[in-house]
């Protein structure tokens, strides 16, 4: 049982540090003086760092285990939001984002797989719940994120963050599920599947990661700059979505069993669509805020299912598919925010969300492929 909430609590820092990185975005507009293009290439940035560490990460799983890969990303990725405060021009904050993105990235893949080795060793699903703990993280982070830096300053607030994470690293760390391969085993082969089947699933998972990015680099600056929202005002947008999200993943892993997860996912997509539409169409912060808390109750268990589904794919490592998930998956909450910030000069942000919704049609074409993630039985 300390070994799942070792995990967990891993899940809720990593959740905190790149929840507390969205009312930073904006901070860093005015203080360099910036656009939303020029912003977003540093968004664009973290996302190339993660999408270039975590094939290492992933290799060193396969080969050390997951337990130590997550502790050399977590260590990693402690100071990061102290080195971006620090970082003078606007180059060398694009220099710190870059390495930010790369340890967080690193740190999803090594936690994701040690999830994956507890739902094993337990028998029992987890992937949701954990996943709710990394909202529950994101909801803390962005939420309280804009009235620290606002009452405290930039700095002040990168530090409070590294000292809450440092110290859950001393509890959780040693605790984890030690899962290093034995030293006779065979070595993992390092290829990708050439099945389909988990490429089309991490598909599902990349439509449904680019409107949670989008949300989380872009909601502050959304209510912000189009609806003259405070910057306190402004962090509740991707508060709001992390909190429907924490709250719709501690509950998935039940959904899933009472319903199935291809029905479930597919529920999961129309709110979601629901969400952006609303966001979309709003003129002022309270409805849009609603569209984007509406939005997480759908995102929520889309992504855990593809997850799971992936890790259960039959006659394929549960490594191997996850692996191409959890990078396909993550190019899109990472890579894809960034290129938003070029569209926002020539659309607003309300037309960018409208078109997210559309997207999510993949998922839900997609729904059927879903079904490897009901590995346990079904509640009839």
């Amino acid at each position: 049982m300390t070994m799942r909430w070792a995990v967990s609590v891993l899940f809720f820092v990593n959740g905190l540090l790149v929840g507390s990185w969205a009312p930073k975005i904006p901070v860093l507009m005015e203080r360099l003086g910036i656009t939303e293009a020029s912003a977003g290439v540093i968004v664009l940035g973290l996302g190339l760092g993660s999408i270039c560490v975590m094939p290492l990460f992933g290799a060193m799983v396969a080969r050390a285990g997951s337990a130590s890969a997550v502790r050399l990303a977590a260590w990693l990725a402690a100071p990061s939001m102290i080195w971006i405060s620090l970082a003078p021009t606007y180059w060398t904050v694009a220099a710190t984002v870059v390495l930010f993105g790369g340890m967080v990235g690193g740190m999803d893949v090594a936690m994701n797989a040690n999830a994956v080795a507890v739902e094993r060793a337990r028998g029992r699903a987890i992937m949701s719940s954990c996943h709710g703990f990394w909202s529950l993280g994101a909801f803390a982070g962005a939420a309280a994120g804009g009235w620290l830096i606002q009452r405290f300053g930039e700095l002040a607030h990168a530090a409070v963050i590294t000292a809450v994470f440092a110290l859950v690293l001393l509890w959780a760390l040693p605790r984890l599920l030690q899962d290093a391969p034995d030293a006779g085993a065979p070595k993992a082969p390092l290829r990708l599947p050439r099945s389909p089947l988990p490429w089309l699933i991490g598909l599902m998972a990349l439509a449904a990661m680019i409107p949670e990015g989008a949300i989380l680099d872009w909601a502050a600056v959304y209510l912000q700059r189009e609806m003259g929202a405070s910057l306190s005002v402004a962090g509740l947008g991707f508060a709001a979505c992390a909190g429907t999200m924490a709250a719709m993943r501690f509950a998935g892993d039940g959904l899933r069993r009472r319903f199935g997860a291809v029905t479930t996912l597919r529920a999961s997509s129309a709110v979601a669509m629901a969400g952006l539409v609303l966001a979309g169409l709003s003129s002022s912060p309270a409805p849009a805020i609603a569209g984007f808390a509406l939005a997480g109750i759908g995102i929520a268990n889309m992504v855990p299912i593809a997850f799971s589904a992936a890790g259960n794919v039959p006659g394929l490592a549960a490594g191997m598919g996850l692996s191409v998930v959890t990078m396909m998956g993550y190019s899109g909450i990472l890579l894809a925010p960034g290129s938003i910030g070029f569209l926002a000069e020539h659309l607003s942000l309300g037309t960018i969300y409208l078109g997210l919704a559309a997207l999510l049609l993949i998922p839900l074409l997609l729904s059927r492929l879903a079904a490897t993630a009901d590995f346990e039985p079904r509640d009839d």
